[in-house]
This record gives structure tokens, C-alpha cells and sequence, in this order.
């Protein structure tokens, strides 16, 4: 099987999960699509948290960006994740392979080829520096989300029943074992369960009706 099929057969697999698991592939057809090289655009880059930041009625920039890698992490590492936990392979979500739009439906990305990639964190340090670039916000807290996205995942996965919870959480261990997310959560013993607690807040209480996530260290809130 070629490099593409066999991605490609691992996405048709896994999609069904839940729909953000569902990762599309190839160029998108319809109007307002941006390559993820266009992050490193102050001006697109900018233009996308303001929309955030007019969404959420929120007046802080960092609130807006750590919202932004939030969604786009969710959206990339669930797939990622749940394709390399179940088939091994890891799709290619480096910037240069990604489109994504941000509408009234939110943060949406697909990926232009279906073909391997490279690790978790060498595919999202071009964005991680594009953020911090246009916003002054902590980059141990937009790791910290990555971090958080790939819990998540993981947990999905194991309660879906395509891989075993003992499987997901030595994937987790393995993967958030690479700097800069070394650090950025444990996994909590429980039975039966993928439990992460991560160890910085995305700051999502900050917003009007906003509380604190399942998985924040601070108290709920």
C-alpha cells in the first residue's frame, strides 16, 4: 500500500469517531479557504482573532490567540493523534499542507495531501511563532492547548473502543515526553479511563459566561 492510500484508508477509519475526527483532504473548492502558510501574515493572522475577539465579545488579544491555537489544534491533533494510535501513521500537518478558514461556523482545516508527516511538535512551531508574533501570549499556555487537544484525543479514542486505553496512554506518554511539551500535563490514574490534566489555563474563563475546562488546573469556576 502507498504512503498516501495507507493515510488515507487510517482517515476513512477513523472518522466516524466524532466529527473531529473527520480531517478532509485536498485543495477546498468553495471561497474564503487560506493556505496555513498565510499565518505567517500579520495582517490574516490579525484579521482571524479580531473575528474571534468580536465572536466571544472579548477585548483581549491573548484571549483571542489561545482560542485560535485552541480550536486549530483540535481540530489537526484529534485525526493526528487518533491515526497514529490506531494505524500508525502520523498525516502531514505542517502549515505548507494545511488550509483553514475561520467563519460563523468557526475554525474549519483540511489538508491538501494525504501524506506522512512529520512529529506533533515540528509541524506546529511555525504557528506557535506566528501567534507569539502578532500577540504577547505565553507560549507555555499554547503548548500547553496542544498538550490539552492531544488528551482529548486520546481519550476519544479510548472510549470509542478503536484502541485500548493502556495503548492511548503510552502514545500520550510518548508524545508529550518531546520539548516544549514536556511539562505540559500529567496523565491522572484512573480506571479505565484517559484522564489528562494539563498544567497551564487556556483562558477561556476570562470570557463573559466562560468557565474553567475539565482538564485546567485552576478551580472550577
Amino acid at each position: 500500500m502507498s504512503d498516501f492510500a495507507g493515510v488515507l484508508a487510517t482517515l476513512r477509519r477513523i472518522r466516524g469517531i466524532s466529527p473531529f475526527f473527520a480531517l478532509e483532504v485536498g485543495r477546498p473548492r468553495d471561497a474564503g479557504w487560506r493556505s496555513g502558510d498565510e499565518l505567517s501574515d500579520d495582517v490574516v493572522l490579525r484579521g482571524a482573532l479580531a473575528a474571534i475577539g468580536e465572536r466571544y465579545r472579548s477585548g483581549e488579544a491573548r484571549v483571542s490567540a489561545s482560542l485560535f491555537f485552541l480550536s486549530y489544534t483540535a481540530r489537526l491533533l484529534c485525526p493526528t493523534v487518533a491515526a497514529h494510535a490506531v494505524g500508525g501513521v502520523v498525516p502531514d500537518i505542517r502549515p505548507g499542507n494545511v488550509w483553514w478558514r475561520y467563519g460563523s461556523d468557526g475554525l474549519r482545516v483540511r489538508i491538501a495531501e494525504p501524506g506522512s508527516g512529520v512529529g506533533i511538535v515540528e509541524s506546529l512551531t511555525p504557528v506557535v511563532a506566528a501567534i507569539r508574533a502578532v500577540v504577547p501570549v505565553a507560549r507555555g499556555l499554547l503548548w500547553g492547548n496542544a498538550a490539552s487537544s492531544i488528551g482529548g484525543a486520546l481519550r476519544t479514542v479510548a472510549r470509542s473502543g478503536v484502541a485500548s486505553v493502556d495503548d492511548c496512554l503510552s502514545l500520550g506518554t510518548r508524545l508529550l515526553d518531546e520539548p516544549p511539551l514536556t511539562g505540559s500535563g500529567v496523565f491522572v490514574p484512573f480506571p479505565g479511563e484517559v484522564v489528562f490534566r494539563r498544567n497551564s489555563c487556556c483562558l477561556y474563563y476570562r470570557l463573559d459566561g466562560g468557565g474553567t475546562c475539565g482538564d485546567c488546573p485552576l478551580s472550577p469556576r
